[in-house]
């Protein structure tokens, strides 16, 4: 979600109301997820390379959060969205986890949308993090060596719990991924636009979801050309997906 401060810039203000305007932008976007029926959101709210912020925008990113949290309450346990979060959420302070864990709790049993927080998340670190583990259960007996393959990886890896990633946008106008999962995105579609964060709403959001369903995933592979005319396939309309 790229572009807060440029557009608060825009408009001649400060960073911090470029940040209040995205925080409604997430608002926006959850429910419209939920309404085409988005299984797994994820949103990359706070990286752990935004900890070297200046002070004063990394305090009032951690009032945003907060405020956010007790805000959306009530519409996310009442439309049944799961709220879990990734990355090293220890380092948050502890006026956003008196708020943000009862919630992931109270969530959990809920199964309308999953919505996931990157918070203090990295990439690169969480397969860090996700080898630590594992070296951890090699060193203490728990696991062979040998047995470690991309199963025991994806399973050390939280963001991998709600599956792997199918589309990933981007808004601001910068055409890379910024270390955002970075191995659930291994063959995410992608989707980037010049649209800054404040302003990206549902048409936005739509367009897409849209372009993800024209496009062919083949994940590697190539298929054979078939060795008779093939018969047209009935025309199926696309179904709002991930």
């Amino acid at each position: 979600m790229d572009g807060n401060g440029r557009w608060a810039q825009s408009q001649g203000s400060d960073r911090t109301i470029g940040h209040r305007e995205g925080s409604r932008a997430v608002r926006t976007i959850v429910r419209a997820a939920r309404r085409v029926g988005i299984e797994a959101l994820t949103l990359f709210a706070f990286s752990e390379q935004n900890w070297a912020r200046p002070p004063a925008e990394v305090v009032a990113l951690m009032e945003l959060l907060r405020d956010f949290l007790v805000s959306e309450r009530e519409e996310l346990i009442e439309n049944g969205i799961r709220l879990r979060t990734v990355g090293r959420v220890e380092k948050l302070p502890s006026r956003v986890r008196e708020v943000l864990d009862p919630l992931v709790a109270d969530t959990a049993h809920l199964d309308g949308m999953t919505l996931t927080l990157a918070l203090s998340y990295g990439g690169r670190e969480e397969i860090l993090d996700a080898a630590r583990v594992l070296a951890r259960r090699a060193r203490d007996g728990e696991l062979d060596v040998d047995a470690i393959d991309e199963a025991q990886l994806e399973g050390a890896l939280p963001s991998l719990a709600v599956g792997r990633v199918d589309l990933l946008v981007r808004t601001g106008g910068e055409q890379r991924i910024s270390n955002f999962l970075l191995w659930g995105a291994a063959y995410a579609e992608l989707h980037f636009t010049r649209v800054l964060w404040p302003d990206f709403d549902e048409a936005e959001l739509y367009a897409a979801i849209a372009a993800y369903q024209k496009r062919e995933r083949r994940f590697g592979r190539v298929e054979s050309a078939p060795l008779e005319p093939a018969v047209p396939a009935p025309a199926m309309a696309d179904a709002a997906g991930e």
